[in-house]
């Protein structure tokens, strides 16, 4: 939890009775790798911090093929966002790649806490801001960059994360074949 207080102190400071309050709210999951966070169709209803691990979003569009389109990375945000705004299923899926260990807490929380604290509301801009930055950041790169130039990217940013994602979800975020990875690898290594 530590870390979590610690993310948030980066932006601005925390008295200790608001994160007394505020860490009450907090649940802490550990996962194993390959755990389903949330299925498409399901309402997501947490904001996690990750603590430790990695977890995927992904989209399944068939029974052999899956398109991973976001990777994130332990002591950053999760969530599937717009389904926890609008309270509508989402169209995608989050499951761990690794082992994780996440702090969460619910909508229903932190709408008590916009009502009763009144930093929650700063919180609150902190997270849609980082959420909003991190989908920002994925986009850009996307639309800037070639393959090579994304995964060096990654790479330089989260090298023993990196690592430690298996070549094929890789792969299907840069936007290309683990094959292809493979390819830009061995060019590089």
């Amino acid at each position: 939890m530590h870390q979590f207080r610690t993310y948030f102190e980066k932006y601005f400071p925390i008295a200790d009775n608001d994160w007394e309050i505020f860490s009450k709210k907090l649940t802490r999951k550990e996962l194993p790798k390959r755990s389903l966070l949330l299925q498409e169709g399901q309402v997501e209803n947490r904001i996690s911090f990750i603590e430790k691990g990695i977890v995927r979003f992904f989209i399944r569009q068939s029974l052999d093929k899956e398109i991973t389109f976001a990777i994130i990375f332990e002591n950053e945000l999760m969530c599937c966002y717009d389904s926890f705004l609008t309270r509508q299923p989402a169209e995608y899926n989050a499951e761990t790649i690794t082992e994780t260990i996440i702090w969460s807490f619910s909508y229903d929380d932190l709408q008590q806490l916009y009502a009763t604290m009144p930093v929650s509301n700063v919180l609150g801009r902190i997270l849609s801001e980082e959420i909003y930055l991190i989908k920002a950041k994925r986009e850009l790169s996307a639309l800037k960059y070639q393959a090579k130039e994304r995964y060096l990217n990654l790479f330089k940013e989260k090298p023993r994360l990196v690592k430690e994602i298996p070549l094929k979800f890789l792969a299907s975020y840069i936007g290309i074949t683990p094959q292809a990875l493979s390819r830009i690898r061995k060019q590089i290594y």
